[in-house]
């Protein structure tokens, strides 16, 4: 072989030596890449997991599974009632007396006083006009009553009674 030729070899085996060293290291990253990113499951992947290991079947408990679902759902209903607002009295007075007569009995942001004319532009309109306004708050021209009357512990019942009261009390 020539000298040339020699030189030649030399250089090639260079060139194909960093190729291949620079084509492992970019295998290795890929991989350390491929490892660290988590795969993405499709939903549907998910949702046919899911739908395969669903039980068969519920288990009856017989009786008593009934009697502890009417346990639990009377305890709920109890703690249910001991949220509502003044014991859940459905008496309009002491509503009126505990709550709305801050507001009302002042006239404050615009709330009609137990007058027929305060209430004269508000009674056409109908009572279920009034409850909605009362249960779920409202703002107008002369003022807002809020939600409730402020207090969201008060249920539907219990602000019903309240407006009827006042209605049925107006002087």
């Amino acid at each position: 072989m020539r000298n040339y030729d020699l030189d030649f070899l030399k250089k090639f085996s260079l060139v194909i030596l960093f190729l291949a060293v620079v084509t492992g290291g970019l295998v290795a990253l890929s991989a350390w890449l491929h490892r660290a990113v988590p795969p993405q499951e499709s939903q549907s992947a998910i949702q046919a997991q899911l739908d395969r290991i669903a039980p068969v079947g519920d288990v009856y408990a017989g009786s008593t599974g009934a009697a502890a679902q009417a346990a639990a759902a009377a305890a709920a209903q109890a703690q249910a009632s001991s949220q509502v607002a003044y014991g859940g009295t459905l008496d309009g007075s002491e509503i009126y007396d505990n709550l709305c007569a801050g507001c009302h009995g002042a006239g404050v942001a615009g709330a009609p006083r137990l007058t027929q004319a305060d209430w004269a532009n508000r009674i056409p309109q109908g009572r279920d006009v009034l409850y909605t306004h009362a249960i779920e708050g409202y703002t107008g021209e002369t003022g807002f009553m809020p939600a409730r009357g402020g207090n969201p512990a008060l249920s539907d019942e219990q602000v019903i009674a309240s407006v009827d009261w006042m209605l049925d009390n107006l002087q």
